[in-house]
């Protein structure tokens, strides 16, 4: 009862008219960088965190969080209209979400899009404002062997749960983990595969991939069919947007499992990217329409969706609670707090209530405000695909060079851009996934350093990943999802033989 009431207390907050103001502004403004790709949430955040400066710090906090609710909202647009994610964790949508624009169903696309980002981030604030003590407390007991736990679950569940064909999805993502060992190395700080160029010290950044996998690869693909942009004649009107909610109720099921899926990661913390990609791999393998997915199945938009709004959202639970962000765009918003002299943690709920409560109501009504903002806009998008590619690929050409440019403004990136764009073209044409490649790259290092760091500690020893009740659960859904299709034959011959 009195988390109700301190509740009622953020919205009394948030209410007041400048507080409104800045919410619609960020909404806007990140939703403009969740188009652009490249830019993304975390650095939308970070470029304007100085706008913020002169106001409240619950002001600020609403406005930095709005930008952050816009971001994943825009993601959706250019990985629906372009098949160019905005965001990482738009790339599950654009196996399904492009090839509806394709067929004429952009609007659909998107409004399944938006509406169901808008169900998975408000199910994880409902969560957040019920059960925050509880995840805390779960969310404290994840140390490196966990972590790679988590991991291990994303990777064998893309393997095991995929239709593709196992051998090109181990081997897409086997590139993938090659890309991702680039640059110093965590533990020991020698230098692997960079080759004299002192531009791969860090790495490959993983937005310079998916520009260019996605990007580039998918406009020389096109020019390659004779710049034709299929779907260019689609139209919206509110008659869409009214069918499509009509539909989306029979896919209750989905919705609640992406969310619980997305909540749990965000928290964990894994993050919205690796989340979107399990739900979308578990989502095509439940599915009585699982054979449909990649062809432009409304579920296939659903999951990803929901499940990334889901992560993203209860990712700020442990950064406010515990102080340990739960996601890039996370951390940055940690930073602003610090900036305004206030420490996350647990005293934060007691000390700073009118803070914290006035951050909670404004997810609630962020996200409102989000939903409503780009369904009014979804005409203006969906117009976008009138334009003939002729034109509009050399536009997206340019900003694709531009996103690339700006995440380290270096031209390195861009040529970097420009080489995964024929690798992601060689891999289209020879039909292997992209997906599993752009996973491991985003998931690859972070799961190398949690697999040594839980080694150090154990000595060399495996059985660490075995220690304890919870890893042993996490590692146990991995194997399990890994081996699903030999599991799951073994049933059918179950079932199929005949009694003695």
């Amino acid at each position: 009862m009195e988390e109700i009431v301190n509740l009622f207390h953020g919205f009394a907050v948030v209410l007041e008219p400048f507080n409104l103001l800045v919410m619609l502004v960020g909404i806007m403004l990140g939703v403009i960088i969740g188009v652009l790709p490249g830019l993304g949430g975390a650095n939308g955040v970070a470029i304007l965190l100085p706008l913020t400066f002169s106001m409240s710090p619950t002001s600020a906090i609403i406005m930095l969080s709005c930008i952050y609710w816009g971001a994943l909202f825009g993601g959706a647009i250019t990985s629906v209209l372009f098949n160019i994610p905005g965001e990482p964790w738009s790339v599950a949508t654009t196996f399904d979400g492009h090839p509806m624009a394709q067929q004429g169903r952009a609007g659909e696309a998107l409004t399944a899009a938006f509406t169901s980002s808008f169900v998975g981030a408000l199910f994880a604030v409902i969560m957040i404002t019920l059960v925050a003590p509880l995840v805390a407390k779960f969310a404290l007991q994840f140390g490196p062997a966990e972590k790679f736990g988590v991991y291990f679950l994303a990777f064998c569940s893309f393997v095991g749960m995929s239709k593709e064909p196992p051998f090109k999805t181990v081997a897409s993502m086997m590139i993938g983990f090659a890309l991702a060992s680039v640059g110093l190395d965590s533990i020991t700080g020698q230098l692997r595969l960079t080759f004299g160029y002192t531009e791969l010290l860090n790495g490959f950044d993983f937005l310079i991939a998916v520009i260019g996998l996605f990007g580039i690869g998918e406009i020389l693909l096109t020019i390659e069919e004779g710049l034709t942009f299929k779907g260019g004649a689609a139209g919206i009107n509110p008659k869409v947007v009214l069918q499509t909610w009509k539909e989306l109720p029979r896919l209750w099921m989905t919705s609640l499992r992406s969310c619980v899926i997305g909540c749990w990661m965000g928290i964990s913390p894994a993050g919205a990217t690796p989340a979107s990609f399990m739900s979308y791999g578990i989502a095509k393998r439940v599915s009585r329409n699982g054979e449909r997915f990649g062809r432009g199945e409304i579920e296939g938009v659903v999951a990803p969706e929901t499940a990334a709004h889901a992560a993203g959202t209860s990712a700020l639970l442990p950064m406010l609670s515990l102080g340990v962000p739960g996601s890039p765009t996370a951390a940055v918003l940690l930073g602003g707090l610090l900036i305004w002299g206030l420490q996350p943690g647990p005293l934060l709920f007691v000390e700073q209530k009118e803070f914290v409560w006035g951050l909670i109501a404004s997810m609630y009504l962020g996200n409102v405000v989000g939903l409503l903002v780009v369904l009014t806009c979804v005409p203006l998008f969906a117009a976008i695909l009138r334009i003939p590619f002729s034109i509009i690929a050399p536009i997206i050409l340019m900003f694709c060079a531009i996103g690339a440019y700006t995440v380290h403004n270096s031209t390195f990136d861009v040529v970097m851009m420009l080489v995964f764009g024929v690798l992601g073209y060689v891999l289209k044409k020879c039909n292997y996934p992209l997906a599993p490649l752009v996973l491991a790259i985003v998931l690859g290092d972070k799961a190398e350093e949690a697999f040594r760091q839980s080694l150090l500690s154990s000595q060399g020893s495996l059985a660490i990943f075995f220690s304890n009740g919870l890893v042993s659960s996490i590692m146990a859904l991995g194997l399990v999802a890994l081996f699903w299709p030999l599991i799951q034959n073994a049933f059918t011959r179950l079932r199929t033989r005949p009694a003695l």
